[in-house]
């Protein structure tokens, strides 16, 4: 089982200090203009603020990357040799579900209508995915451990997304987000850890059984340990 408290621990330490920053930030401008709050500006007189629209156009990169990952996790999954992975699998499919309805009322509480943007980096992952199944050969353990990989890789960019996401929703003070964004991101940490724990305990063990590697080759072949030069 997977230890959350941590990662909520981390959450509301944050949301703790953005709380006692804004309320000093408040109070020097409230002497400063004599208690009229400036308007946000990017630094150029412009009204719109930069860090929001970077905010939104990552949660675009992110909901497009779901949906993707909706159309590539059953391929992933009916490639699985081991019952155990494809479970692991089909489950964060179910997941993933629920992370593109979240990232939907996401955009309703900022006030944005819910469209994806094109990721180049999710797209890249999933061409990897099908490169691995492709190559790999069916009913292996090896492929198993392959496809884990591919799946951690895909795991990885998300928990980097939303951690960063989550951030930036408590820095505007957009707390409501901040929380949706929250509950994905420890989803995605414990399937990541998951993930580990199956490749550890069984899927990497028996990979190393099948075949022998070269150098063991080498070996066996001239009866004295093969020798590497750099």
């Amino acid at each position: 089982m997977v230890n959350k408290e941590p990662k909520t621990y981390l959450f509301y330490s944050t949301l703790k200090k953005f709380f006692m920053k804004q309320n000093s930030k408040n109070k020097s401008q409230a002497a400063t203009n004599g208690g009229n709050k400036p308007a946000t500006t990017n630094g150029n007189g412009s009204g719109s603020s930069l860090l929001e629209k970077f905010f939104i156009d990552q949660l675009k990169d992110i909901y497009y990357a779901e949906q993707q990952l909706l159309k590539a996790i059953p391929k992933m999954a009916q490639a699985c040799t081991t019952e155990e992975l494809e479970d692991a699998f089909n489950d964060h499919l179910r997941q993933t579900e629920r992370h593109v309805k979240r990232l939907e009322k996401v955009f309703q509480v900022i006030g944005q209508k819910a469209e994806g943007k094109k990721c180049e980096a999710i797209e890249g992952i999933i061409k990897e995915a099908e490169t691995i199944i492709k190559e790999t050969k069916k009913g292996t353990m090896t492929r198993d451990a392959a496809l884990i990989i591919a799946a951690q890789k895909v795991e990885h960019y998300e928990i980097a997304t939303y951690g960063g996401l989550v951030q930036v929703a408590i820095t505007m003070g957009l707390h409501r987000a901040a929380g949706i964004l929250d509950k994905t991101l420890i989803e995605e940490e414990a399937t990541d850890a998951l993930l580990t724990e199956i490749a550890e305990n069984d899927i990497n063990l028996e990979a190393e059984q099948e075949g022998s590697y070269s150098w063991e080759r080498g070996t066996e072949t001239s009866g004295s340990p093969a020798t590497y030069t750099m």
